[in-house]
């Protein structure tokens, strides 16, 4: 029997949010300090997805530079309306809320365009049967109380027209991060589905209805209609939220959620990730994963025909599955066939003149992609280019404090070889010297592989350092991005025109 296996894009695929045109269904996820952002993905099956290209693929549309790890672009929305695809979301480090539109959802999509008077995240759009169109978001916390509000919108001007009101804060009294809203009419109803509770082990999925699209919203007395909290913190799947539903031609509903699994302990270094349960909507209100009432590893797939996916060779530099960390330069950053050329710029592994671990400044010259296994191996040909104080590498990283690098490095007696791990606590930040060694020439195959959370740090196959990876889930360092493995490059202080050389990656799965 065909299935849906959860998770639906593993590794850190956050936030999605998916609809449904004809035979399609598309389906969006944040990037936050990432680029390309906001990727898409298709799929005719629900079972098979694959990605066709980024909303926000060109750097002015994503200005980026010197922003913290977990800035950037918050929750997006995906919707289509009269022959256009729009996705919506919030670029918290630059402007705030906007949308972007596309005939193709492959792309290309248009510039932002900045919502006035619409303050908060995780911004949705609805359009109601008269062909109204309305906005949805959060209330700025520090203004008022935290809720959700609507207001209709003026989509050729980007602007909210009149009043925004506030519908719903939740249902708790006091409900903590009340966000990510969605509307969805049925049976004469305006149904508000929202997350509550943070994102991490509270999270939970609650709803309200309306007759009216601006309220009063009525709380289902059965909320939350999704939640794992009450699972306690050795359920294997954890900080369950943040959805989107989505109605098939036959009228099945089905609800894509974000949620995270840990292992070998309380960690989460794949960050959170998209599952998919189905939905029963035959009564007033929806029931999730009918039976259990909690994301399971596997359902039966729907009733569609399957529509397999080309196979993909992810390992390419010129991948869709590939991002830079912040808005990249050409200058810094080139790609030629298969190979890629890292530019050592001043900025080092680890600012050190920035004291705030969750605001590293200055991003790295990183390349990389998202660590999706549990297990895993990756490893790659590097070339330092022959000038001191120039070093580049293999690293997995969760953020500019987080993170595990095998690396070249030039200095002045000649090269060296090093396995080197950071980390950030309340005492500070910290670096451990794993391994190291002389190596000769300038050339090396370096590898990182992990079974669980059980790192090695390779070069030409024999191990220099290994780690406990539990340091880098988002529970020990914060944020809220995954983990990332890819070559970087860094002049360590000192300004190149120099580039490292990136040849023959291979990342494989080994779960």
């Amino acid at each position: 029997m065909a299935e849906l296996v959860n998770p639906l894009l593993p590794g850190f695929y956050p936030d999605p949010s998916i609809c449904r045109v004809e035979d399609d269904f598309y389906m969006v996820t944040s990037t936050f300090s990432y680029f390309p952002g906001v990727p898409v993905f298709h799929s005719r099956d629900l079972r098979y997805w694959e990605q066709i290209g980024h909303v926000l693929d060109r750097p002015e549309q994503l200005p980026l530079d010197w922003q913290y790890i977990s800035g950037g672009v918050y929750a997006p929305t995906i919707r289509w309306h009269d022959g256009l695809f729009y996705m919506i979301t919030t670029n918290v480090s630059h402007g705030g809320n906007f949308f972007c539109t596309a005939k193709d959802p492959a792309g290309p999509w248009s510039d932002p365009s900045y919502v006035k008077g619409a303050p908060g995240i995780d911004p949705t759009l609805f359009w109601d049967d008269d062909g109204e169109c309305y906005m949805m978001g959060t209330t700025d916390w520090q203004e008022q109380k935290p809720g959700v509000w609507i207001g209709k919108i003026d989509l050729e001007n980007s602007c909210i027209v009149g009043e925004r009101q506030l519908v719903w804060t939740g249902a708790l009294v006091n409900a903590w991060a009340p966000e990510a809203p969605h509307v969805y009419k049925k049976d004469g109803w305006y149904y508000l589905m929202i997350a509550e509770g943070g994102t991490e082990h509270y999270h939970a999925v609650t709803i309200a209805r309306s007759r009216n699209i601006l309220g009063p919203y009525e709380g289902y007395r059965g909320n939350p209609i999704l939640t794992h909290r009450h699972l306690g913190e050795d359920y294997p799947i954890c900080n369950v939220g943040h959805a989107d539903l989505v109605q098939l031609r036959d009228g099945n509903w089905y609800m894509v959620a974000l949620a995270s699994r840990i292992y070998g302990g309380y960690h989460k270094n794949l960050g959170r990730e998209t599952f998919i349960a189905p939905v029963d909507w035959t009564g007033e209100w929806p029931v999730v994963s009918p039976g259990t009432g909690r994301v399971e590893w596997s359902y039966p797939a729907p009733n569609l025909p399957d529509s397999p996916v080309p196979e993909q060779d992810h390992n390419r530099f010129d991948a869709l599955v590939w991002n830079t960390l912040g808005t990249p330069n050409d200058k810094d950053l080139r790609i030629d066939g298969n190979t890629l050329r890292l530019r050592c710029q001043a900025k080092k592994p680890l600012p050190e003149d920035e004291p705030d671990h969750r605001r590293p400044n200055g991003m790295l010259g990183f390349y990389g992609r998202r660590q999706q296994h549990m297990s895993f191996s990756a490893a790659v040909n590097a070339t330092l280019p022959d000038v001191e104080n120039a070093a580049c590498g293999l690293m997995v990283l969760q953020n500019n404090f987080a993170q595990l690098r095998i690396e070249l490095s030039r200095t002045a007696s000649g090269v060296s070889l090093r396995a080197v791990k950071a980390w950030h606590d309340d005492a500070g930040n910290h670096t451990e010297l794993l391994g190291e060694t002389t190596h000769t020439g300038l050339s090396a195959r370096l590898g990182i592989t992990a079974e669980g959370q059980r790192y090695r740090l390779l070069c030409d196959g024999k191990t220099i350092g290994e780690a406990l990876g539990g340091f880098l889930g988002s529970e020990s360092c914060g944020g809220f991005v995954g983990a990332y493995v890819g070559p970087f490059a860094t002049g360590n202080g000192t300004d190149m025109a120099q580039e490292a050389t990136f040849t023959n990656f291979h990342y494989q799965a080994n779960d």
